[in-house]
């Protein structure tokens, strides 16, 4: 055939036509809005010239309410599906298309998601999908929601085999919520993009709340408030940026290893600067994260809900080369203290990075869990299992360092040697005990304090020498549950060459159908 041909001459045409989506009028009105098409999102997320799409032609098949009209009817309707490459790697994208009847989700709109996420589960490769849409087709009525649940059957099924990458480019509302709320991090972009079950005018009729989209289901509020989005971007470009930049440290399925990417940062650096972190008063805080910076590859921390229960940390980073996860308590919030968030926080991380072979390393530094009444009716007891459960049931190399303190359950949550740790190192600053030398005096001597004629001095007395017995790792190493005690310094090659160590660590779990995690 020749170009001249009329079969290649309609295909050409019958292609312009499903790449002007819903007409340029509603470009322009995508774009005066501060986003991006659904074609413009996948040229900036894909290597350039990478993107192959499928199902292209489809056409939605409502005939009800006007959608039988010639103006209701456009190829592929409102998605765009196929795959793509990104710094080389095979992913499968589908990016929802708000110019087309408001990206509203209708029969055919899911069966081409559930097709693209069947063919990454067949080849071993991510999804990511970019949400924009006004919710189900109202005119397919129960057509489009059984479209939904056929799309949240393909989530869970593809949980912990392939990762799931979701980006919120616009609205994303009703059940259209739980397909993104099922897969493994969510991008939201400021200003622009917002996600609830139910939206202001429903709650202003229901519960007589005013409330603006921003203030219910912005992207600030879901990565700070809710701990429902992983990830807040600058702009649209910016999230897709950050799209590329987390696929770098994870691998392609869960039977793969993540990324080894070499590192001009030498192996057996030390850092000098690790040696005074730590304040000599006990209870003053420091930074975790400029802890982890100074001994991680590149000082490059690729955190994950930065803004959602600040007293703990977790994200990406590498050590000589091999893509790690993180976990560490932040004593500059809250005093590193675990509570509810932070439990749940760190154990959905955990359990995402034992699911696809990442290593873990946990910087402990962690005065027990938060007290109080509304932390107890919260739920905190089953909070903490949920982050026991995590460490406890995960079979990657795990690797704890203690900075300075590890009090109490929270000790033995925070990936203790009885819970299958695999190597466990302190600084000499480290202090194991059931509790702080203030509470235990108060308890131990509660008696000789009450008959004391001056207890302030015996208390402070009883203190010290609590203080002197346990607020070191020495009692901890003689018992083997520390493996060594390092200077501070050595931490970055030390823990490289315990990686190294570990790389063909194998370990498994009872067989069962799956365990009954304390949700």
């Amino acid at each position: 055939m020749t170009e001249s041909d009329p079969k290649i001459v309609e295909l050409r045409a019958r292609r312009a036509l499903g790449r002007m989506s819903g007409g340029q009028d509603r470009i322009d009105r995508q774009h005066k809005a501060g986003k991006l098409t659904a074609r413009e999102r996948l040229e900036i997320l894909l290597d350039p010239g990478s993107f192959h799409e499928v199902d292209a032609f489809v056409i939605q098949r409502g005939r009800d309410f006007g959608m039988d009209k010639p103006e209701n009817q456009f190829p592929g309707d409102s998605v765009v599906t196929g795959w793509g490459t990104i710094d080389g790697r095979l992913v499968y994208v589908y990016s929802q298309d708000f110019t087309v009847l408001g990206g509203s989700l209708s029969e055919v709109h899911a069966q081409k998601i559930v097709k693209i996420m069947s063919m990454a589960m067949k080849t071993g490769a991510p999804v990511i999908g970019l949400n924009d849409s006004g919710g189900a087709r109202i005119q397919e009525g129960v057509v489009s929601l059984d479209g939904y649940a056929s799309i949240f059957l393909q989530n869970t099924l593809a949980s912990g085999v392939i990762p799931q990458l979701s980006a919120i480019m616009g609205p994303c509302a009703g059940g259209a919520v739980y397909s993104p709320a099922l897969t493994d991090f969510i991008f939201m972009v400021k200003d622009t993009s917002y996600m609830f079950v139910t939206g202001p005018d429903v709650i202003k009729q229901v519960t007589h709340e005013e409330v603006t989209k921003e203030e219910l289901g912005g992207a600030i509020t879901h990565n700070s408030v809710s701990g429902v989005s992983h990830l807040a971007a600058d702009s649209e470009e910016d999230c897709l940026f950050l799209l590329r930049e987390l696929l770098s440290y994870i691998p392609q399925n869960n039977m793969e290893d993540p990324p080894f990417v070499p590192s001009k940062d030498d192996p057996l650096r030390t850092e000098d600067a690790l040696d005074t972190i730590v304040p000599d008063n006990p209870n003053k805080p420091y930074d975790m994260k400029e802890l982890i910076r100074l001994i991680v590859d590149d000082k490059r921390f690729f955190e994950i809900h930065e803004h959602y229960a600040q007293n703990i940390i977790v994200g990406f980073a590498r050590l000589g080369g091999h893509s790690v996860g993180i976990v560490a308590n932040q004593p500059a919030v809250l005093a590193g203290v675990l509570d509810i968030d932070a439990s749940e926080k760190a154990a959905r991380f955990i359990r995402f990075c034992d699911a696809f072979n990442i290593p873990i390393i946990t910087f402990e530094d962690v005065p027990g869990f938060m007290p109080g009444v509304a932390q107890e009716h919260g739920g905190i007891i089953r909070s903490g299992a949920k982050l026991l459960y995590a460490y406890c049931e995960a079979t990657v190399a795990k690797i704890t360092v203690v900075t300075r303190k590890a009090y109490g359950g929270a000790y033995c949550v925070m990936n203790s040697r009885p819970i299958r740790s695999d190597l466990n190192l302190a600084w000499p600053t480290a202090e194991f005990a059931v509790m702080g030398p203030d509470g235990a005096v108060n308890i131990i001597f509660r008696r000789e304090l009450a008959e004391a004629e001056d207890a302030e001095t015996l208390r402070a007395q009883l203190v010290a020498d609590y203080r002197a017995r346990f607020a070191n790792p020495y009692v901890a190493a003689s018992r083997g549950d520390i493996d060594d005690v390092i200077e501070p310094r050595d931490t970055r090659p030390r823990l490289i060459n315990a990686l190294e160590m570990l790389r063909n660590k194998r370990d498994s779990n009872p067989p069962r159908k799956h365990g009954n995690m304390p949700l």
